[in-house]
């Protein structure tokens, strides 16, 4: 069975349903949760996702009070926890903090798709060791095998391929680059594949995943959040549709 993980922006719709679509995105059949730290410039991401950012920032979400709603539920949580951001904030609140912080509140992992690997190799990879942090690096069509390779001995946890070099949830994207997806699953790599950007159905995800681990979805979930009023059963209905 290939591994789903759901992408949403912690503090939206609103501040306080963080905790609620934790426990929903894993009562869903959800495999991992991957929960976006919000930027004022989040510049990886596409519109909905900038939206869902803009919007967290307004309800007045931070890092603190992300990690003060984790510790809440952290005892009812079975399947990964990563969070996603950018390194400004972290490094902002203290890198080791956020790990300690981290391990205090039940995450597993991050991805910071702005830190540099020979700086993560350099200055922060001996403290996610040290608080049993995972950490994973992000690949796309264009990075050769040997970087691939690179980047997948420094990760833990998963190897995050972009499905195609543009902001998540591009509509034109190519979504399934068999070229791309062939060459990944030739390399020897430790780590499993999850492909993310641009899956919306489970017909995708059954694509895209057909020799890889496992997809992340995250567009098309936080519209659902961003847009639907009965948000909770329109979720609830997205994974189960993926996961059927």
């Amino acid at each position: 069975m290939k591994k789903l993980n759901i992408y949403f922006t912690a503090g939206i719709p609103q501040l306080e349903n963080t905790a609620d679509i934790i426990k929903l995105i894993q009562d869903s059949g959800a495999d991992m949760i991957e929960i976006g730290m919000p930027y004022s410039d989040p510049v990886a991401d596409g519109p909905v996702i900038q939206k869902a950012h803009e919007s967290a920032l307004q309800n007045g979400m931070t890092i603190e009070k992300l990690f003060s709603q984790l510790k809440t539920i952290k005892n009812e949580i079975r399947i990964p926890i990563i969070l996603m951001g950018y390194i400004n904030p972290v490094l902002s609140f203290g890198f080791e903090k956020f790990c300690k912080e981290c391990s205090e509140s039940g995450v597993s992992g991050l991805i910071l798709p702005d830190l540099p690997p020979i700086e993560f190799e350099k200055n922060y990879q001996h403290i996610l060791k040290q608080y049993n942090l995972n950490f994973t690096f992000l690949v796309t069509p264009e990075t050769s095998n040997e970087r691939i390779e690179y980047l997948d001995s420094l990760s833990s946890g998963f190897l995050y391929a972009v499905s195609s070099s543009s902001t998540t949830g591009n509509e034109s994207a190519v979504l399934k680059n068999e070229n791309y997806l062939n060459r990944l699953a030739g390399l020897p790599l430790k780590n499993p594949v999850m492909i993310g950007f641009g899956i919306k159905s489970k017909e995708d995800f059954e694509n895209v995943t057909e020799k890889a681990d496992g997809g992340i979805i995250g567009t098309a979930f936080v519209n659902i959040l961003l847009q639907d009023k009965d948000w909770k059963k329109s979720a609830i209905d997205f994974i189960h549709s993926i996961k059927a």
